[in-house]
């Protein structure tokens, strides 16, 4: 080897080293931070339980009142929040690299539209609640995701004409809420209302146990699937030169990414731009370096459990997990548009 070429080899080497250990601390940070909003959103509230009572009421030791409000009323809905918020962050990265695409992720290509028209409808059709509307949500998901394969699919599949027809189809499906919504009795629209905003109030174990098998299954598989993501984001003839089976690989991603968005909107509804910023900002943590999965995952997590305990506790009245959300997220959407046009990107 010339010694220029090791040179290049030994710079190559120490950037990624320097990058993994930045990824690794960024992942110890988060993890603090989560379970630092975690502990918070079981301590803070109408009856306040000590930090330091926690461990002994999660271990099974607690008593009295303090016990109670912890284990059945704030631990079903604090789980609920991490595990949505881990499931929206990974579907947001998983779309956002398979596609190399900021503005993909299921939110804005379609695919919880797709689960909002599916839970309204069954709400304001036949006055159903609870599991149902979650069943029906993860349906429509799902459905929806295949439609936008099918119709992007062109000899293949494009990220920039997935994204186009995604924006179309959720266009198409927001306006089917809309129509529902004006024709629908005024109590059954507030209820599809607030499940519209996503919402964890009044969560219990019954959402969490889905969500969390589904979780066991889907985030291995996105794991192994992951390694690929690199090959088929330097192109598809790279990737296939590479040995990568692209076509198949994609779609086992895109399934899979999908997944994670429907089961996370069936549990809590379409909570707002989740998925959208979670990888962004994990990346911008990390300094550019390539983060795997585990950072937006935390990420998401945390941003979920974050705008449910300002949204509880630090805007006066309750409000849903979504209207937080959306305030940060819109914002985001709009800087991010913004300097693409000053790119010349859009």
């Amino acid at each position: 080897m010339s010694a220029p070429l090791a040179e290049a080899v030994r710079v190559v080497k120490t950037a990624r080293r320097h990058g993994a250990a930045r990824v690794r601390v960024v992942s110890l940070v988060l993890a603090v931070a989560l379970v630092t909003v975690f502990a918070l959103s079981l301590a803070v509230g109408d009856f306040t339980v000590p930090l330091g009572d926690l461990p002994g009421i999660l271990l099974g030791n607690g008593t009295g009142g303090g016990a109670y409000v912890v284990t059945e009323l704030r631990l079903p809905r604090a789980v609920t929040g991490l595990l949505v918020g881990v499931a929206f962050g990974l579907a947001g990265a998983l779309f956002q690299r398979l596609l190399r695409n900021p503005l993909a992720s299921p939110d804005v290509i379609g695919v919880t539209q797709g689960a909002s028209a599916a839970a309204v409808l069954c709400i304001l059709l036949f006055g159903v609640s609870g599991a149902v509307v979650s069943a029906a949500a993860l349906g429509g998901a799902l459905v929806t995701g295949a439609v936008i394969y099918l119709l992007a699919r062109r000899g293949g599949v494009s990220g920039y004409r997935l994204v186009l027809i995604g924006v179309g189809v959720g266009a198409v499906l927001t306006s089917v809420v809309s129509y529902l919504m004006t024709w629908a009795d005024v109590t059954l629209a507030q209820q599809a209302l607030v499940w519209l905003t996503g919402n964890l109030n009044g969560r219990g174990w019954d959402h969490v146990v889905p969500l969390a098998i589904a979780l066991v299954v889907l985030v291995p598989a996105a794991l192994v699937l992951s390694r690929a993501l690199t090959g088929l984001q330097l192109g598809d003839d790279t990737a296939a030169g590479l040995g990568l089976r692209v076509e198949r690989t994609r779609l086992l991603l895109l399934v899979v990414a999908t997944a994670f968005a429907a089961f996370a909107t069936a549990a809590a509804g379409p909570v707002a731009f989740v998925a959208f910023v979670a990888n962004p900002i994990a990346t911008r943590l990390a300094g550019g370096a390539r983060t795997g999965l585990v950072p937006p995952a935390l990420t998401g997590a945390l941003v979920t459990l974050l705008g449910d305990f300002a949204a509880q506790h630090l805007l006066g009245a309750q409000l849903p997990v979504g209207v937080v959300t959306g305030a940060v997220g819109a914002p985001y959407l709009l800087l991010l548009l913004a300097t693409a046009n000053r790119a010349g990107r859009v």
